[in-house]
């Protein structure tokens, strides 16, 4: 922990010379006990908006942290950050992921530069907690993330309505059917109800030690989290009194903490990015990608939350959340890390109090698990010379290991369409590039093509690669993430239709059965097509950003 020898607001509002940054504040009501010396002055870095069923609820949440604040004696300052849905966001998908640098970003220059003791991140979903986490490793000030919760389970799910559709095309169900689901699925805010991206890196955080014990999985609209939030507020004053910052608590040891607890969850495959993109900004000397392939066959799967197994996320709040799990993996966990608590992970753990009696159903043994090795799965191979994702946990065991040929797409819109309009069949192999961070001009998530083969019954007998990404919710035999990407010339660029492709999940290989001397052949031919975008923020990204087995950052 680092020494405080006088706290940054004290420097910036304090004393006669500091007179005309005062009067500024008060215009707004701010009063002098509120600018005094010795309160600490808390940002509140709030992603509330209603664009986002997961953020909905993050007003309220926000004056429930502002009452913990001004009773740990405190003074708070909020201020807004941007957040989209990946649900929502399908005008252009593109965006999505860039949006994780731009939230990381915006809280550093506000932070940066005003007078701000400690910060509390108010955010849910998949690139937002991930942003703050980037965020509050850069800072290296007291910070706590604060998620909104998980939604309760409607009918089918949300992930159903998309599947049903491929159900509706192939005449599976009614039109009628279909048009239910839609005002069935989600019935309440927050943030998916299933271990996809969002709340994996929930889940993640809590690994990691950023937000409160517990803070992971208590569901949006149960009064548990409003209690929560003012104990948030609470704890950000602690911090700053002890001196307790970010890369005291994100550091090489919670890290991997994280990629242990990620295997054991079914967390999602862009946990991979995410995780790569957070030591980069904590200059953590660790490779993600090897940590993951090093402990993957190792690390069992414990949790049964769906697309891994079938609970739902508040099933996995009552079966005891991120304490059951992270007190089930002692044995493999480095349990003295600090977290925002102001205690040890092993502290917090033996001192929690469960609400609900254990559920084996749910969270399991460590020596009884529901699969003998971890969710994620790195692949390498000719066609992946740099690693692919796979999500073992995700496909059935007779598809884990699938050879088929090859039926190229340049774009996800393309094979989607193919998909629809019945011209995919068993044994074929979806190649869709020109999706990575470059060539997609921010990797795309191939959430649709998977649930619409699973909806039309092809997840057991096809498979997906791409440069692009897939959703936490996807199942079926997929492989994304493939580095180098064809934008940039790796092998994927190349792959004609008719080829054929093996993927092997369990002994981590994908192989492209063309010889060496065809592959050098056609990337000599190659030629690189023109960006897709040209302009503003996504040609940005798409020019600085790097690979996604770096985690696709900006790297300038």
């Amino acid at each position: 922990m680092k020494e405080i020898a006088k706290s940054k607001s004290s420097l910036s509002l304090c004393g006669l010379e500091n007179a005309d940054i005062r009067n500024v504040v008060k215009s707004m009501g701010y009063s002098d006990d509120d600018l005094s010396s010795g309160r600490p002055v808390i940002g509140i870095a709030s992603s509330w908006n209603t664009l986002v069923p997961g953020h909905y609820n993050l007003r309220e949440l926000a004056e429930q942290v502002k009452k913990g604040i001004h009773r740990a004696g405190g003074t708070a300052f909020e201020f807004g950050v941007i957040g989209l849905c990946d649900g929502f966001c399908k005008g252009n998908f593109n965006y999505v992921l860039p949006s994780r640098e731009t939230i990381c970003d915006s809280i550093e220059v506000v932070a940066g530069a005003n007078p701000l003791d400690g910060i509390v991140m108010l955010g849910s979903c998949d690139k937002i907690v991930p942003g703050m986490l980037m965020a509050a490793a850069r800072l290296d000030i007291p910070a706590i993330i604060l998620n909104g919760g998980p939604s309760l389970r409607g009918s089918e799910g949300a992930v159903g309505v998309a599947e049903a559709l491929g159900r509706y095309k192939s005449g599976k169900i009614s039109l009628e059917e279909y048009k239910k689901l839609e005002d069935l699925s989600c019935p309440t805010c927050g943030s998916c109800w299933f271990m996809g991206t969002a709340n994996t890196m929930c889940c993640l955080a809590e690994a990691i030690g950023m937000t409160l014990t517990d803070a992971a999985a208590i569901p949006a609209v149960f009064a548990e989290r409003l209690r929560l939030a003012e104990q948030t507020g609470e704890a950000i004053c602690n911090l700053v009194q002890k001196g307790i910052t970010a890369r005291d608590i994100i550091t090489r040891h919670s890290l991997e903490n994280a990629v242990k607890v990620c295997l054991a969850i079914g967390g999602s495959t862009n946990a991979v990015l995410h995780l790569s993109a957070l030591a980069r900004e904590a200059e953590i000397d660790i490779n993600i990608l090897n940590t993951f392939e090093n402990y993957s066959k190792n690390i069992p799967t414990i949790a049964d939350v769906f697309p891994s197994g079938n609970a739902d996320m508040q099933s996995f709040w009552q079966a005891g959340g991120m304490p059951r799990v992270i007190d089930r993996l002692q044995a493999v966990l480095n349990l003295d890390v600090m977290t925002t608590t102001g205690r040890t992970m092993r502290e917090n753990i033996h001192s929690y109090c469960y609400r609900f009696p254990a559920n084996d159903k749910v969270i399991t043994t460590i020596d009884r698990p529901f699969n003998a090795t971890g969710a994620l799965a790195v692949l390498r191979g000719n066609l992946a010379p740099h690693t692919g994702i796979s999500k073992p946990s995700a496909i059935d065991p007779e598809v884990r290991n699938f050879t088929g040929t090859a039926v190229v797409f340049d774009s996800e819109e393309a094979a989607n369409q193919a998909i629809l309009a019945g011209r995919i069949k068993a044994g074929d192999v979806l190649v869709i590039r020109y999706e990575g961070p470059k060539g997609g001009s921010g990797i795309v998530e191939m959430f649709r093509a998977m649930k619409y083969l699973r909806g039309m019954e092809l997840h057991k007998s096809t498979a997906v690669v791409t440069d692009g990404r897939f959703s936490g919710t996807n199942s079926g035999c997929f492989v994304g993430h493939i580095s180098p990407e064809a934008s940039e010339g790796g092998p994927i660029a190349i792959v004609e239709n008719g080829d054929k492709i093996s993927i092997d999940v369990p002994n981590g290989t994908m192989h492209l059965h063309v010889s060496d001397a065809e592959i050098a052949h056609r990337l000599k031919t190659w030629q690189k097509p023109a960006p897709k975008a040209t302009k503003g923020y996504l040609a940005f990204y798409s020019r600085f950003a790097s690979s996604a087995d770096e985690g696709a950052v900006l790297k300038f």
